[in-house]
């Protein structure tokens, strides 16, 4: 189920390469702290999409429960926008720009194991906020180039996320799958992700992965995604 999602509008679907960096410090049994620099592109990858910046901080009550709270900076490539006339000529033209935005995470998981294979659910919720920006944008009507704001907003965000992971005997690669859902009163996004982790003294990490990205009741493209990750923990 999680290999099969519809694509009935396969055509139009974009593609995008996901890379991250993690360091992650354990601090005692129960507490880890962690840190994350990510770089997402669009446009088949040929356009920047965004930059993100996370720290947070971890607890552990119990082996099979684990708590965090984070606050993530992200930089986003906002795309251009165009808007027309009622006869169908140029109306204004705002070309791409960067705006920044703010958001604080919860996150909690549990994790079970049954056998060779490890279940674990994570919930979090999520506040983004967008401080309004100004740039410009070209006015056809007028032939000039004018002020105009990309206005303020904030959101909240319920996302679920169902992983399996398979501990192969005598095997560093730790293969996974995963199903996340995103709801903001209703349902906004669905992400599939097939990978594996490869493990260097428990120390090194380095993650491959395949995500489909499914937008709903939305105009952005659904979203086939690669993604490279290391993490380096101590």
């Amino acid at each position: 189920m999680l290999l099969c999602p519809l694509l009935a509008h396969a055509q139009s679907d974009d593609f995008g390469i996901w890379t991250t960096v993690n360091v992650e410090k354990k601090i005692d049994k129960k507490w880890s702290a962690k840190g994350e620099v990510e770089f997402r592109s669009r446009n088949n990858s040929r356009t920047a999409d965004c930059w993100n910046f996370e720290a947070d901080i971890n607890y552990k009550p119990v082996k099979w429960l684990k708590v965090a709270l984070g606050y993530m900076y992200m930089i986003d490539n906002e795309p251009e926008k165009l808007s027309y006339n009622d006869d169908g000529g140029y109306n204004n033209w705002r070309p791409s720009c960067w705006a920044s935005s703010h958001r604080v995470l919860v996150n909690v998981t549990g994790s079970k194991k049954f056998g060779r294979i490890e279940l674990s659910l994570r919930e979090r919720w999520q506040y983004t906020y967008r401080p309004e920006k100004m740039t410009t944008r070209y006015d056809f009507d007028n032939a000039k180039w004018e002020d105009t704001p990309i206005k303020g907003k904030g959101k909240h965000l319920m996302r679920s996320r169902l992983t399996a992971e398979y501990d192969i005997p005598k095997c560093k690669i730790r293969p996974y799958a995963s199903v996340e859902v995103f709801n903001d009163s209703k349902l906004d996004k669905v992400r599939y992700t097939v990978g594996a982790e490869y493990k260097i003294k428990k120390i090194h990490t380095f993650d491959v992965f395949y995500r489909y990205q499914q937008i709903i009741n939305d105009d952005t493209p659904n979203r086939h995604i690669l993604g490279l990750g290391y993490k380096y923990k101590f």
